[in-house]
């Protein structure tokens, strides 16, 4: 029967499916070679899904009498899922490059935080911000994130801490995710730092009482959306009882738990991750063997983080115990004041590099794992007839030229895609 369908992708020299079962995430022996076809078609209807992706003859066979809103020939070119950028913090005013001085000088992290300076800098800069401001760099960033490849970006609050400020920045996301063609996970995370005059556990009460409630009652208006809870869980900021008492609380209002653990000290929140089912913990970089075992039978997803490691001069997380160990290990860019980096290409790339991941790993880990360390690999994050129409096309007749030309990004994207929707081209 004729009909209607938005896109036909032609003749493309791979299609990077990635899974092609179904598969939830990626782990272990899975992640040694990705699925790929080769000389291959796809076609996404009018809804915005995929309906079709097979060897180029027989999906114009197939669709012969069929007419498509737009056509494009990928003919030496390769089609790979839309990149989904796991962790990032998006909104705020005020940049902090005379920190990155500060730190190749050799300020520590924690020097510069405890010096009124890192989050709490940001902190005051974007409280003292509009929300058009704000909405307006924010804005901005999503469409650096959208040209290097990301369609799906998860977006932390958490430069406000009081609940005033918290939920300002929470407007400006949920505009974006109303308007914009990125996908965007939402994250509350009003516990990203102690604020000023107030103990962890003063901030986590605070938190309890009045933030969560507040959220759950915008939630049921349907005035705000939030996907995760988070916290930072590290020495001198959230201690690991009152990380616990905050990720719980969230949980039972609802929220996937996805918060920051085992940065700067060994504090076990791997461990408290997979006891409290969290679907990710990120960071890593000082995580126990046991919080690594823990999290591969709780099936908990990794975060790592390969910008921070490397702008801060961290310890590298152990991105190959971790995936020996079956953890599924996903990626984000740590996008923030102190991590300026938009591109997934480039994570990837820093990954293989320094956390000696191949480069199938890095790409499910950029894809289907990151996906769902969202709790959304059921529509994205693969290939896959049924889900969502969320690709990219490359310039070049191998995908892994996407990892491979670091930086190189820009002149090798050619479309990106979001529900079958061109939403840039080159």
């Amino acid at each position: 029967m004729a009909g209607g369908h938005r896109l036909l992708l032609e003749n493309a020299r791979q299609v990077v499916l990635v899974c092609a079962r179904g598969e939830r995430f990626l782990a272990g022996a899975a992640l040694r070679s990705l699925e790929v076809l080769e000389g291959a078609s796809l076609v996404v209807g009018t809804d915005g899904f995929i309906k079709a992706i097979g060897p180029a003859d027989a999906i114009q066979k197939q669709f012969s009498e069929e007419t498509f809103e737009e056509r494009i020939d990928c003919s030496g070119k390769c089609i790979l899922p839309g990149l989904v950028d796991a962790h990032t913090h998006p909104v705020w005013a005020g940049e902090r490059v005379h920190e990155f001085a500060m730190k190749l000088a050799g300020a520590t992290y924690m020097d510069i935080h405890q010096a009124g300076g890192g989050i709490n800098f940001t902190v005051e800069r974007t409280r003292q911000a509009s929300e058009e401001e704000l909405y307006s760099s924010f804005q901005q960033r999503l469409g650096c994130m959208m040209r290097a490849g990301t369609t799906l970006v998860e977006c932390k609050s958490g430069y406000g801490l009081s609940l005033e400020t918290e939920l300002k920045m929470l407007r400006v996301i949920e505009r974006a995710r109303r308007n914009l063609d990125i996908g965007i996970s939402v994250t509350y995370c009003g516990a990203h730092s102690v604020p000023k005059g107030k103990t962890a556990s003063e901030a986590a009460d605070d938190i309890i009482k009045n933030h969560l409630p507040r959220l759950k009652e915008l939630g049921r208006n349907g005035e705000i959306h939030v996907d995760n809870i988070d916290v930072f869980c590290e020495k001198g900021v959230f201690d690991l009882d009152s990380t616990r008492r905050i990720l719980q609380s969230g949980k039972d209002t609802g929220l996937q738990i996805n918060f920051h653990g085992d940065e700067l000290h060994p504090m076990k929140a791997a461990e408290l991750g997979a006891e409290l089912g969290a679907q990710a913990v990120s960071h890593l970089e000082e995580v126990s063997d046991e919080g690594i075992a823990a999290m591969a039978t709780a099936r908990c997803s990794a975060v790592l983080l390969p910008t921070t490691a490397y702008m801060l001069r961290l310890k590298q997380p152990r991105a190959r115990k971790m995936l020996d160990e079956g953890v599924i290990v996903a990626l984000g860019s740590d996008f923030n004041p102190n991590a300026y980096c938009f591109s997934m290409p480039v994570v990837m790339h820093l990954a293989c590099v320094n956390m000696r991941m191949s480069m199938p790993e890095a790409l499910a880990a950029a894809t289907i794992n990151a996906a769902y360390a969202l709790g959304k690999s059921h529509t994205q994050g693969s290939l896959e007839v049924g889900k969502q129409g969320d690709l990219i096309i490359i310039n070049s007749p191998r995908w892994e030229h996407l990892i491979y030309q670091f930086g190189g990004h820009h002149e090798l994207i050619d479309y990106v895609i979001a529900k079958g929707k061109v939403i840039y081209k080159k």
